[in-house]
């Protein structure tokens, strides 16, 4: 993030972070996706919230991979809409039969879709420290304002649902996703930050979903399996990605891109 004439300048860079740890192997591309893709949800949920984008005028040596975006006041939540049942959330409903405090239907397995989507704050933790799952009184007790957190709720639902639906029709499951939001002096809430991007959201091909196991991915899901797989122990630093690895990311990324926008990343 970079300060250019009274806005920011936000640049994603072709580093992949997995574990809280940015590893040293670069995807080519990657930030070309997550920029581009971005800019396509701006522009396709405007009539659902505003959003901080100003326009891609930016410098050259960042073009494609940079945005022009307002500066908000950020609120100190992550907004975690979850439409399967995956990841952290699978791990808290084995223990407890709930996520986030939502009490959820037994017998539910690992990737079913849940009845309906839920909405599953997080903090936003300090550098070197990890995210936690937390229920919507304490992340109103964190915003400060319960008013406020429920229409960030409700805003983030239905943004997970106009994408979900959207990439539904392109072969494509949304599991979950995380969103940002800010305040600006016009607007109380303001989508801010990447939206819906291999990075901030789980993304599986449809025709190879099925529920009892973990799912194929098009989001960074391949390289944590890697990393499991490798034996690594989530501790600073990353190991180097094998050039396949970084390959298949890198397709992955392009193709989801290419499948949820219609365009294509080089036209």
């Amino acid at each position: 993030m970079y300060e250019l004439d009274g806005d920011l300048l936000m640049v994603a860079s072709d580093r992949i972070s997995a574990y809280d740890v940015v590893l040293p192997t670069p995807i080519p591309d990657k930030g070309r996706v997550l920029t581009q893709m971005s800019v396509f949800w701006f522009e396709t949920t405007r009539h659902i919230c505003p959003n901080h984008f100003v326009s891609e005028d930016v410098p050259d040596e960042v073009r494609g991979r940079a945005l022009r975006v307002r500066k908000l006041d950020m609120y100190p939540v992550e907004c975690v809409v979850r439409g399967y049942l995956s990841g952290s959330g699978w791990r808290e409903y084995r223990e407890s039969q709930s996520v986030c405090g939502i009490e959820l239907p037994a017998g539910l397995r690992e990737s079913d879709r849940l009845p309906e989507p839920i909405f599953t704050p997080a903090t936003k933790a300090e550098e070197g420290e990890h995210d936690e799952n937390i229920d919507f009184d304490r992340a109103a007790e964190i915003v400060g304002d319960r008013g406020l957190m429920e229409r960030l709720r409700d805003i983030s639902i239905a943004l997970y649902v106009h994408a979900a639906e959207h990439a539904a029709e392109r072969g494509i499951i949304i599991a979950d996703t995380k969103f940002e939001f800010g305040a600006a002096p016009d607007a109380e809430i303001v989508l801010a930050d990447e939206v819906l991007t291999p990075d901030s959201s789980r993304f599986w091909p449809a025709d190879d979903y099925e529920p009892g196991r973990g799912q194929a991915s098009f989001d960074k899901q391949y390289v944590r399996d890697w990393l499991d797989e490798s034996g690594w122990d989530h501790n600073p630093p990353g190991p180097e990605l094998p050039e396949e690895v970084v390959a298949n990311t890198r397709a992955k990324y392009v193709e989801a891109y290419e499948r949820i926008t219609g365009r294509s990343l080089d036209g």
